[in-house]
């Protein structure tokens, strides 16, 4: 007989084995079922096919992981999942967060309501759809943050407990982003290795020390596969800002192409590390798919660029010659005082092979090529051709 004949034998004798039992199996768990013995003999066929639809329903597509994705609608969630679902099957990425999705994200795979508070309601949805890898997105970032402390608090910290507690029942993989905001005004700066001191100055990056500590004691004392890279500011042209410190360097793409005038709230001269969205979600996937045992550390510095707000002002001339610079720096300056100028992620690059591909020529030129279909640019004000010299603004 061939394989798949025996296959379908041995799985209607286990079937048989298991209902003669009183035992019923799926991916929820294993069930006694005390009823089925008063079961009329003619429905206990359909009983059996129901039965192996639901084992055949959860198996996992070729084996890849199935990952869930929380706060999946920021930044570097949704960018990730279509990464994700490409590498491991759209059925094996599942999407998450506390509001209802757009009509694309709902349609592009999995999504589910997810309130990272809700310690029940994340196991069950691990329990659910055989969670193997959980993304931690959720988090108030800087600014955002400082304005609503007793909230960062419960989001970015008890939050993190929860996936952390249910990565150890359930024997998970989890990933916890960190930020250059973990490091303060008594870390070196330029560069800034992997360990130094951090002692961070906002609740956001307090609460990613928090994170990397947790996550490193839960990988000693319980053995479970925690990681997490500190990310530079991370630039996309396919998502709004977030309330970051580093988001002067989005919004000035959207503000040369709309009105050619741009304000920075952070000084000219304010070095940053920088990276493109395309750089962060692959280093994502790759640092995820090294073996545990191949890895040094469980936190690592990664970054692609260091640049000054003056500096992508004149990479941005390139493309918008008449763009228009001002510099006013607010609450966020302070901030970026105590952060990173450089990183120095020396460390990823030897250990699991990381490497970026974009630098500032290559970030501006891929940040046009995006946003220039989403405006009307024969408004702008370098296009002789306008009709009425008035700026249009069209959104996405």
């Amino acid at each position: 007989m061939t394989t798949t004949v025996w296959g379908l034998i041995i799985k209607w004798l286990i079937v048989f084995v298991l209902l003669k039992s009183n035992i019923f199996i799926t991916s929820y768990g294993i069930y006694t079922i005390s009823y089925y013995d008063d079961c009329h003999p003619e429905n206990r066929p359909k009983i059996i096919v129901f039965f192996i639809r639901e084992i055949d329903h959860t198996k996992h597509e070729g084996n890849k992981p199935r990952v869930l994705i929380t706060g999946s609608l920021g930044q570097l969630g949704t960018g990730l999942a279509s990464v994700m679902r490409k590498r491991y099957g759209v059925q094996n990425v599942f999407m998450s967060d506390i509001i209802k999705a757009p009509p694309n994200v709902a349609a592009s795979g999995p999504y589910v309501f997810a309130d990272i508070l809700d310690f029940k309601r994340l196991q069950e949805l691990i329990v659910t759809h055989s969670i193997d890898w959980i993304v931690h997105f959720s988090a108030l970032l800087s600014a955002v943050g400082e304005n609503n402390v007793p909230l960062a608090m419960r989001v970015n910290i008890e939050g993190l407990h929860n996936v952390l507690e249910l990565s150890k029942q359930y024997k998970l993989k989890l990933f916890v982003p960190s930020t250059i905001g973990a490091f303060g005004p008594d870390s070196p700066r330029n560069p800034t290795p992997d360990l130094t001191i951090q002692r961070p100055r906002t609740i956001y990056g307090v609460s990613k020390v928090h994170a990397e500590l947790m996550g490193e004691y839960y990988f000693h004392r319980f053995g479970m596969d925690f990681r997490s890279l500190r990310f530079p500011g991370v630039i996309s042209a396919d998502t709004n800002p977030g309330g970051g410190t580093t988001d002067y360097a989005v919004h000035i793409f959207h503000d040369a192409l709309q009105t050619g005038d741009f304000t920075s709230f952070l000084r000219r001269d304010t070095r940053l590390p920088m990276m493109y969205i395309d750089d962060c979600l692959r280093s994502v996937v790759q640092f995820m798919e090294i073996p545990s045992n191949q890895l040094k550390q469980r936190t690592y510095n990664v970054t692609a660029m260091s640049f000054t707000p003056e500096e992508l002002v004149a990479e941005v001339r390139k493309h918008v010659p008449h763009l228009k610079a001002k510099y006013e720096p607010d609450s966020r300056q302070k901030i970026a005082d105590t952060w990173p100028e450089v990183f120095d992620d020396s460390n990823a690059r030897a250990d699991w092979g990381w490497k970026h591909e974009y630098d500032i020529k290559g970030l501006c030129d891929i940040m046009f090529e995006k946003l220039r279909p989403v405006y009307d640019t024969d408004s702008h004000p370098d296009n002789a051709s306008s009709k009425d010299g008035k700026q249009k603004r069209t959104t996405a």
